[in-house]
């Protein structure tokens, strides 16, 4: 059985490396219907990787079709240092992960409503990535894969649970966790800062990342990801790092 309630990052926290971070809430205090985050915008960087390069190799594959907006893929945060709620560690890494059984484990703790509902949303068989955030350097890290869908969330009913709910019912349960299985590390490391260099560029010139959720909902531990921002950010492990 695997630790209690480590994947949730103290409610998504704004990670530590983002400048413009706002100060950090927890889930349960932070609504499903609450404004996008704004950011302020530091000196403005370019998208060195070509992203007219990438741009022109996915329209010859595509014929230049713009693709519908679907979420189809996923981005799940997850704390790799240690840190104490309510006396619990939530400390939960990708080597954690690959310690499991099966390399498999319940996505736990989620305490958002909009998470929880990205949760309920997610397919068996599709991929996330797996983000090392509140830490020195956060980051993608790996690829994971759904392979069970939403089910209730035992930690809402321990009592000894960081993340117990003493308002949820078993006959009504308020909130839901996947499983997933750890499917490969991505070639490098891909930092925050690098993502952002990225979707500033992509914000002025109609890139994929322009409207990426890391940055307009920082908050959030689970997030959505179209097959175009999915497919970008995994062609940045083929570059060298800035």
């Amino acid at each position: 059985m695997p630790w209690p309630s480590r994947k949730r990052d103290k409610g998504a926290a704004a990670d530590k490396k983002e400048p413009d971070a706002k100060v950090a809430k927890t889930e349960e205090e932070t609504s499903d219907k609450e404004e996008e985050e704004k950011t302020t915008k530091p000196p403005a960087g370019s998208s060195k990787s070509g992203w007219k390069n990438w741009k022109k190799t996915k329209e010859s594959d595509d014929g230049g079709e713009e693709s519908k907006i679907t979420y189809c893929h996923w981005l799940l945060k997850s704390e790799p240092e240690s840190r104490l709620e309510k006396g619990v560690d939530v400390k939960f890494s990708i080597d954690d992960l690959k310690a499991q059984p099966n390399q498999t484990t319940f996505w736990d703790g989620v305490r958002n409503y909009q998470a929880r509902n990205f949760l309920r949303a997610m397919k068996l068989g599709q991929q996330a990535f797996f983000y090392h955030s509140n830490c020195k350097e956060p980051g993608i890290v790996a690829i994971v894969k759904i392979v069970k869908e939403a089910y209730p969330d035992h930690t809402q009913f321990d009592q000894k649970d960081p993340h117990y709910d003493s308002t949820s019912r078993k006959e009504n349960p308020k909130w839901s966790m996947v499983d997933v299985q750890f499917v490969r590390m991505t070639k490098r490391f891909i930092p925050l800062s690098e993502i952002k260099t990225h979707h500033l560029a992509h914000k002025a010139d109609g890139g994929p990342l322009k409207n990426m959720m890391l940055f307009t909902r920082q908050r959030l531990s689970i997030q959505p990801l179209t097959q175009e921002e999915f497919d970008f950010v995994l062609s940045l492990e083929e570059e060298k790092p800035h």
